[in-house]
C-alpha cells in the first residue's frame, strides 16, 4: 500500500496544506530590526559598563537612574530578550520534529523570555526610582 493511501489523503489535499503560513517574512523583519538595535544598544550598554569600573555602589546607581541611561538600558533589555526569543523559535521550529516537544520548547521559550524581560527591566526601574 503506498505512504499516500496508508494517510488517506488525496496528493492535492497534501499539497495544499503546504506552503507559506504568510508570517514568516514578518518574523525575519523583526528578527533583523532587533539585531541592528542591539548592534548600537550593546556598544552603549558596554560602554557604559566600561565607564563605571572602579567606581563605588552609590555611584554606579546615580548613573543608572539617570533617566536616558536607564531608557537605553530597559531598550538593551527589550531588544535583547525579544530577539532571543525569536531566535530561539527558530532553533526549535527548524530542528525539533517531535510536535509535543516542539510546543513545550516555544511555550517555554516565550514563558521564560517574558518573565526574564519582565525582571531585567523591573530592575532597572526599581534602580532609576531610587528604590
Amino acid at each position: 500500500m503506498s505512504t499516500n493511501r496508508a494517510r488517506l489523503r488525496n496528493p492535492l489535499k497534501t499539497a495544499r496544506g503546504l506552503g507559506s503560513a504568510k508570517d514568516g517574512t514578518h518574523h525575519f523583519v523583526v528578527q533583523r530590526a532587533t539585531a541592528v538595535a542591539l548592534i548600537f544598544l550593546s556598544l552603549y550598554a558596554v560602554a557604559l559598563v566600561v565607564s563605571l569600573i572602579g567606581h563605588d555602589y552609590e555611584y554606579v546607581r546615580h548613573s543608572v537612574a539617570k533617566p536616558g541611561n536607564a531608557a537605553l538600558l530597559i531598550a538593551f533589555l527589550i531588544a535583547s530578550f525579544w530577539h532571543m526569543k525569536l531566535g530561539m523559535q527558530v532553533i526549535v521550529e527548524d530542528y525539533v520534529h517531535t510536535p509535543w516537544l516542539a510546543v513545550a520548547s516555544q511555550l517555554a521559550i516565550v514563558f521564560v523570555s517574558v518573565i526574564a524581560a519582565i525582571a531585567s527591566v523591573l530592575a532597572v526601574i526599581r534602580i532609576a526610582l531610587g528604590a
